[in-house]
């Protein structure tokens, strides 16, 4: 099983690109389970959310992982959670890294927040360029210092869109799985 994770700041195309390589190459893919929480709840989140959040998204993650797929494609991961607890509440619970750090990643797109639209979808707080920026450089940052396999996407949307496709593509040539 080949686990893919799409990662970056909101509005940068991490649903879309993700449903994108599941129709090129198949797989299973798993949402953000942020945005079910605050579907299900219908406010916006707090500092006491974020573990439940968390969790959710691990289940979400592990049901997946138990089919055994041989592409395994994730919308998002821990490290989202951990940067928007940050972010929004200067805090977060200290266990989601090291759980994160537990599992196992081939290959994060980090998803540049440049020459694409902010599009606001009632669940976004990030409409200035420049925090969008600053979360992508947290993003980078954690993954060079953990040493995580990343590729930086960017461009407009379909600049993205034929980069990833064609990165997930010669990625998966290498590892003999392509479909």
């Amino acid at each position: 099983m080949k686990v893919l994770v799409l990662t970056g700041p909101e509005s940068s195309g991490k649903s879309w690109l993700s449903c994108l390589v599941k129709e090129r190459f198949g797989g299973v893919t798993v949402g953000e389970y942020v945005r079910h929480f605050i579907e299900q709840t219908g406010r916006d989140t707090c500092l006491d959310d974020i573990e439940v959040i968390a969790r959710g998204q691990l289940q979400w993650e592990d049901s997946a992982r138990a089919e055994r797929p041989s592409l395994l494609i994730l919308d998002t991961h821990l490290l989202s959670n951990i940067l928007w607890s940050q972010t929004l509440f200067g805090s977060y619970p200290h266990w989601l890294e090291t759980e994160l750090l537990e599992r196992h990643y081939d290959l994060h797109l980090l998803l540049s927040p440049a020459d694409v639209e902010w599009v606001s979808d009632g669940q976004r707080c990030q409409p200035e360029l420049y925090s969008r920026q600053m979360f992508y450089q947290d993003c980078k940052g954690w993954l060079i210092k953990h040493d995580q396999a990343f590729v930086e996407i960017a461009g407009n949307w379909s600049e993205r869109r034929n980069e990833v496709l064609d990165t997930v593509g010669r990625w998966l040539d290498l590892a003999g799985t392509s479909q």
